[in-house]
């Protein structure tokens, strides 16, 4: 019983971490964004799109002069004290991406990310679900050994 019990949480567990998720299938559209920009911050800070978005940011410089690079996609754009600046780039890799100042703007300058999420956070979905299995193996454990 003890066995059987390991190799079906272990299948479960295989099962949760690679089957594929069933994806929604979104058509892509157009994503504007506004982006403040000010020493050391980025507001808002985290942008999330889908696959295929066609991503417009519009960054606003509110003290000095500050850039904005994504890491993953090699696109960057710069904006003076009290103007914006414009980026229009298609998120087509799926995933997680840093989006950080590309311009020294002090001395705290290499605290100011941000991120982009572009897709779903599947491994949240994949985490919850080996959470659960090892809830249940642990149930498992203390009944086996009462």
């Amino acid at each position: 019983m003890r066995i059987s019990s390991l190799l079906f949480l272990v299948m479960a567990g295989l099962v949760v971490a690679f089957a594929p998720l069933p994806v929604r299938s979104i058509a892509p559209q157009e994503r504007i964004f506004q982006v403040d920009a000010r020493q050391y911050a980025y507001s808002p800070s985290e942008l999330r799109v889908n696959a295929g978005d066609t991503v417009t940011v519009h960054l606003v410089s509110n003290d000095v002069v500050h850039g904005l690079y994504v890491d993953g996609y090699g696109v960057s754009m710069e904006a003076d004290p009290g103007q914006t600046a414009t980026l229009t780039f298609v998120a087509n890799k799926p995933g997680s991406f840093r989006f950080r100042c590309n311009v020294t703007c002090g001395a705290m300058h290499p605290f100011m990310i941000g991120k982009l999420t572009v897709g779903t956070n599947e491994w949240l979905f994949r985490s919850i679900g080996l959470a659960a299995i090892a809830v249940l193996g642990a149930v498992i454990l203390v009944k086996q050994k009462a």
